[in-house]
């Protein structure tokens, strides 16, 4: 294997956006081959791919993602520490991972690379199509940037549009129309009131109005209004009931996204979070007979997406050797 911080650096100066995901693929499949590995490349989508690495039967299956966010950033270094696009998130965790398997080949390892999960987790749907590889497999460790600690779950992921109708009218004649806008807002400020919940091992509930729209010149009533809501619920949530009834007489409501929040095992003896963000486990975890799992990484969510993002050698090293003690623990465990 190329040495960690040069098969790091390769990766991340390749723009895999989301929908370009193929492209990390000439400094990717070199290091999968140098470790021995059987390789499998499924191009699902012109541009976008999914990769499946093996070391004989695998036991446990290692996972993370191909794609970052955009805009690119390209890599440089700073000391011991890399910037740049997909550092952390989640090409640090690509090497962190294959360092972890060097010592652990011959227990039966496999590697799977995923395209998509920052935007439509295509890449671990599809990724069903390799289920009976993993019969043998005693859990999926997944990587992301967490801290060094393992997840103790993460929330639910809901996106719901809110919609609002009204009746065109000359600005100078507002008693003419009706304000989809004026609608709208008043239904947002009864969002902004809703009590959210807490979870002890997922944490607040939170939610992010994303965007609003509406209007179409400052002298029109508005016939049209919406906004975007993105809400990290927990279980048994209230959350969206309420927003629904608050809906407006012209209103609706619509869901665009819907993930159920997930709980992981809790592991004796290692360090254990909740984690702010979503990831491709709610997927993944079915490919393992069981289920069981562990969402874990080196980098911090803090910088991840941002102009900043970044990742220190020394924490790659002790994400590496989080994944190998992850994965001697599910070994040593009875099936």
């Amino acid at each position: 294997m190329l040495a960690p911080a040069a098969l790091l650096e390769s990766l991340c100066a390749l723009d895999s956006t989301t929908g370009r995901e193929a492209e990390v693929l000439p400094a990717l499949l070199p290091a999968l081959e140098a470790m021995g590995a059987k390789v499998e490349v499924r191009e699902f989508l012109p541009g976008r791919c999914n990769v499946l690495a093996t070391w004989g039967e695998p036991r446990i299956l290692f996972s993370t993602h191909l794609d970052t966010v955009p805009p690119f950033i390209a890599p440089a270094w700073d000391g011991d520490t890399l910037r740049g696009r997909g550092s952390c998130d989640a090409k640090g965790q690509i090497v962190a991972q294959l360092m972890a398997i060097a010592n652990l080949q011959a227990e039966g390892m496999a590697w799977l690379g995923v395209a998509g999960e920052e935007t439509d987790s295509l890449g671990a749907q599809d990724a069903a199509i390799w289920q009976d590889r993993f019969r043998a497999c005693r859990a999926l460790i997944n990587g992301e940037p967490t801290e060094l600690k393992v997840a103790t779950g993460q929330r639910g992921v809901r996106n719901l549009r809110l919609s609002c109708e009204g009746v065109p009218a000359h600005g100078g004649s507002p008693e003419l129309g009706h304000n989809a806008i004026l609608d709208l807002l008043d239904w947002l400020e009864g969002v902004r009131r809703i009590p959210l919940g807490r979870h002890p091992h997922l944490g607040s509930e939170v939610y992010n109005l994303g965007t609003i729209q509406g209007g179409v010149g400052v002298n029109v009533v508005p016939a049209h209004a919406q906004a975007q809501l993105n809400i990290r619920m927990i279980p048994g949530s209230g959350f969206h009931d309420a927003v629904a009834a608050l809906c407006p007489p012209r209103g609706r409501l619509t869901v665009e996204v819907d993930e159920p929040p997930c709980l992981y095992p809790l592991l004796p003896g290692f360090d254990q979070a909740p984690v702010p963000f979503g990831s491709d486990v709610p997927w993944l975890r079915g490919l393992i007979p069981g289920g069981a799992v562990a969402l874990a990484g080196p980098g911090s969510i803090r910088v991840a997406h941002t102009d900043d993002e970044h990742l220190t050698m020394h924490d790659l090293r002790a994400g590496a050797a989080l994944n190998e003690r992850l994965a001697r623990h599910f070994l040593q465990e009875q099936p």
